[in-house]
């Protein structure tokens, strides 16, 4: 199916519904009335990416018959699930999405579209205009991490928490 333009409203064929899920477990993501708006944005920026189905409100469930109450969708093969589900669900950066990027280039995109009307926290993480928090993070910091001495490890620690986003550059010179 093809990915939707951004503002294009998310629409799927019947095949692309009833076809069997091979994840077992799903990130689920709540918002209040812009789950589509939202899921048109993560689908545009990831370019591996595309809306799975759609279901719209009927004549029960809280919200107007016709607008959207779920949306499932892939980023990079990972599926995820958007649901209208109203202003209690609020999110935390208790849960955060994690963006593997392969160079200095990767990150920079990646922080660059989902920062945009968003707040920069720190250490690689961000928070995108729909409030969802995410970490772009080079996968060379991972590898330091899982692959090093205790000192290594601490040199690169250090310097990350002195960023906002990630540099590899700059972690490389701190671990030497």
């Amino acid at each position: 199916m093809a990915t939707p333009k951004p503002g294009a409203p998310a629409t799927t064929a019947k095949d692309d519904r009833t076809a069997p899920r091979t994840q077992n477990v799903t990130t689920f993501l709540s918002f209040n009335n812009n789950a589509e708006e939202a899921v048109n944005f993560y689908v545009s920026v990831f370019k591996n990416a595309k809306i799975l189905s759609t279901v719209r409100y009927g004549e029960v469930g809280g919200k107007p018959k016709g607008t959207v109450m779920l949306i499932d969708f892939e980023l990079d093969g990972q599926g995820l699930s958007a649901l209208n589900a109203g202003p209690e669900f609020k999110f935390s950066e208790g849960i955060s999405l994690v963006v593997h990027c392969k160079d200095q280039q990767e990150v920079d995109y990646y922080w660059d579209k989902l920062s945009a009307g968003g707040q920069i926290i720190e250490c690689g993480w961000l928070k995108d205009k729909f409030g969802l928090a995410w970490q772009i993070v080079p996968e060379f910091f991972l590898d330091v991490l899982r692959n090093s001495d205790d000192e290594t490890r601490d040199r690169a620690m250090t310097a990350m928490m002195k960023m906002k986003k990630l540099d590899i550059e700059t972690l490389k010179q701190a671990i030497g």
